[in-house]
């Protein structure tokens, strides 16, 4: 196995056994669930109340800049847009060719099945392109994008990137489907068996 199938690896062990299994069946109840008041999310364009918000289509992306401290709670549908374009579409379109992805053009998903077929789509893109990459574009730094550390670092850093972001929409899962105890009664009255 050469050192960017190993990369790889790391990567897609985890999207396989953790992170992608983990978002089957995601609804859009759970996708703009607002845990706390005053969360940033992916909202109908001309809704935001955030001091600012990105996109070309119909649906826009909370944000600020700078980012207030400390940031808000985002939601599963912030998170996923996250990784779709910041930390996946950017470096895709850097890297490994292909239309490049800017924040203030994407066009945000609507709807969880929308956002999951965007992010299998970047995901399947990223992974693809690590493979191939040589030992001595490991060893560089990007000829392209604003990175000056060696290609390396920033597939690992996409690595940790995913597995910290898809942790957190993990939780963000649990803590919808039991809220107010709401699974543990469904549990007990036999409606999971």
């Amino acid at each position: 196995m050469t050192r960017s199938e190993r990369l790889a690896e790391q990567l897609d062990w985890y999207w396989h056994k953790n992170l992608r299994p983990r978002l089957d069946g995601l609804t859009d109840d759970e996708y703009f669930w607002e845990p706390v008041r005053g969360c940033w999310s992916i909202r109908p364009r001309g809704t935001s109340a955030a001091p600012m918000s990105a996109g070309s289509g119909k649906w826009t992306m909370d944000f600020a800049s700078p980012a207030p401290v400390p940031a808000p709670v985002t939601t599963i549908a912030w998170r996923l847009a996250h990784i779709i374009v910041s930390c996946l579409g950017y470096r895709v379109g850097w890297h490994f060719g292909g239309q490049e992805v800017d924040a203030e053009t994407f066009a945000y998903a609507g709807t969880a099945d929308e956002a999951l077929k965007q992010l299998d789509e970047m995901y399947g893109r990223w992974n693809a392109g690590v493979r191939e990459l040589s030992d001595a574009d490991l060893d560089n730094p990007p000829t392209v994008g604003p990175e000056r550390f060696p290609m390396e670092n920033r597939v690992l850093h996409v690595n940790r990137e995913l597995i910290h972001h898809g942790a957190e929409i993990s939780l963000l899962r649990d803590l919808y489907r039991w809220q107010d105890g709401a699974a543990a009664r469904r549990t007990v009255s036999g409606a999971d068996r």
